[in-house]
C-alpha cells in the first residue's frame, strides 16, 4: 500500500502540498499539462526552488490577472471540473474536496451550499492547487494520506468579511474531528484548502501508522517567512502487511429502502474513513422484497468512523459485525513498457512466489482508446511484460 505521512508543524495549504508532491517526483510537465485542460485562463503558474530556514523545498505560486480574479459559485466550479478533460477519478475527487470546502463555508455564513460564495478560496488559485494536488496524488499513485497534528498558527487575518481569528472559521470546521494546535507563530499557517485536502482526502491524522515505512521524503514551501520552516514535511513509503493472519471486522447492513445512486458515494465515504474493501451483494428480504446487503471489512481503529458513515450516509437502522481473520500476499507495484506506453501493475507474492499480476486498470484504457487497441490485448501484454521481468528478478 502506497502511501504518505504529512508532518503539518509549519501547516499546510493547497500550494504546499502540490510544491511537497513536485519535490516528491510529480514532473512538473506533467503536471502543466494536466492543469491545461482545465478550460480556466488568466494565472501563470511559477514553480521554484527556495530555502526555508535551511530546507530546501520547491514553493509553487498560482498569479491571477487582475481581471480574472473574481468569486464563484460551487456549480461553477463543478462545472468546471466537469468540462475538462481530466481523467474520471481526478475528475470526482477534486470535485469531492470543493464539496466538502463549499459545506464547511455554508455552515459557518448560515446559507446553502449552491449560494455559498467561495471568495478568497474560490479563485482560480484554489482550482489550480485543489486540482493539481489531486492530479499528483493520482500520478504517484497514493493508496492513503495520514497527516500529524496540524499547526494551524495564532492571531487574526483579514479577509472579504473583516478581521477573523486564526484558524479562519471555515478552516475550523474542516478541522472537526483532526487534532490541531495554535502554537506561538502569528500567521495563518493552515488554510481552508489545504484543510479542505487533508479532511477530504486523509484516511488518519495525528500520527505516522503502523507498519510504515519512509522512502521518500520531500518538502512543499509555503509563503511566509518565519523562525520555523515554513515547509510541510511529505514521507513518500509503503505500510508493510504484517505476517501471519489479521483479525479485521466484517460490517453488514440490509438495506431496502435507499435510492441506488447514493450507493457509489457510500462507498467512496466508507473507503475514505479507512474500510479496506467494500461490497454490495443483492438478497431476498421478508415478504419478497429486493435488496442490497452492504457489508464492509475493517479494523477495529477505524470501526466507529465506519459506523458513522453508515448511519448518517445510508437508511439502515442497524448495522451487525463480527471478527474474522485474514492472510495477506505481499504486495509490490512496478512499472512495464510497453510498445504503446507505461503500464503500472501490482504484483502479489506468497511465501516468495509470485501469485498474481494486475494492470492498472486507468492505464491500460488509456493506451487502448489512444492507440485503438482491444483493451484485453494491453492488459494481457502488461501481464506478460511483469511476469518477464518477476522471472528475471527471481534468477
Amino acid at each position: 500500500m502506497r502511501v504518505i505521512y504529512l508532518d503539518c508543524f509549519a501547516g499546510v495549504s493547497g500550494n504546499m502540498l502540490l510544491g511537497a508532491l513536485l519535490d516528491a517526483g510529480l514532473p512538473e510537465e506533467q503536471l502543466r499539462s494536466e492543469l491545461a485542460k482545465l478550460p480556466v485562463a488568466g494565472y501563470e503558474l511559477k514553480v521554484n526552488r527556495v530555502v526555508k530556514c535551511g530546507i530546501s523545498a520547491i514553493y509553487v505560486d498560482v498569479q491571477i490577472e487582475q481581471h480574472h480574479h473574481h468569486h464563484r459559485h460551487l456549480p461553477d466550479i463543478l462545472t468546471i471540473i466537469d468540462n475538462s478533460t481530466l481523467a474520471q477519478k481526478v475528475k470526482e475527487d477534486s470535485k469531492r474536496v470543493f464539496w466538502r470546502l463549499a459545506e464547511a463555508e455554508a455552515k459557518v455564513h448560515g446559507t446553502t451550499v449552491d449560494a455559498i460564495h467561495f471568495h478568497e478560496v474560490g479563485a482560480v488559485d484554489a482550482i489550480v492547487d485543489i486540482v493539481g494536488v489531486v492530479f499528483g496524488l493520482h500520478y504517484l499513485r497514493i493508496d492513503k494520506i495520514y497527516t500529524s497534528k496540524i499547526h494551524v498558527g495564532s492571531g487574526f487575518i483579514q479577509c472579504s468579511h473583516g478581521r477573523m481569528p486564526v484558524p479562519a472559521p471555515a478552516t475550523a470546521e474542516l478541522l472537526r474531528g483532526i487534532p490541531f494546535y495554535s502554537g506561538d507563530v502569528a500567521k495563518e499557517l493552515t488554510t481552508p484548502t489545504g484543510a479542505a485536502l487533508i479532511a477530504t482526502l486523509g484516511t488518519g491524522y495525528g500520527g505516522m501508522p503502523q507498519g510504515f515505512v519512509s522512502e521518500k521524503i520531500a518538502y512543499g514551501a509555503g509563503t511566509w517567512d518565519l523562525d520555523i520552516p515554513n515547509v510541510v514535511r511529505m514521507f513518500l513509503g509503503e505500510i508493510k502487511p504484517e505476517m501471519g493472519p489479521a483479525t479485521l471486522m466484517v460490517m453488514e447492513a440490509n438495506i431496502d429502502d435507499l435510492n441506488p445512486q447514493i450507493y457509489h458515494h457510500v462507498m467512496n465515504e466508507l473507503m475514505a474513513k479507512g474500510a479496506l474493501d467494500v461490497w454490495l451483494t443483492p438478497i431476498i428480504m421478508k415478504k419478497g422484497r429486493p435488496a442490497t446487503k452492504l457489508a464492509l471489512l475493517v479494523d477495529k481503529k477505524h470501526q466507529d468512523a465506519v459506523l458513522e458513515v453508515l448511519f448518517t450516509e445510508t437508511s439502515t437502522l442497524g448495522v451487525r459485525y463480527y471478527p474474522v481473520n485474514r492472510e495477506t500476499a505481499e504486495r509490490c507495484f512496478a512499472t512495464v513498457e510497453l510498445p504503446w506506453g507505461e503500464v503500472a501493475v501490482k504484483i502479489g507474492s506468497y511465501r516468495g512466489q509470485v501469485c498474481n499480476i494486475a494492470p492498472e486498470y486507468e492505464d491500460c484504457l488509456r493506451l487502448a482508446r489512444q492507440q485503438h487497441i482491444p483493451l484485453k490485448d494491453i492488459q494481457q501484454a502488461a501481464i506478460a511484460k511483469a511476469a518477464e521481468l518477476s522471472k528475471k528478478g527471481e534468477s
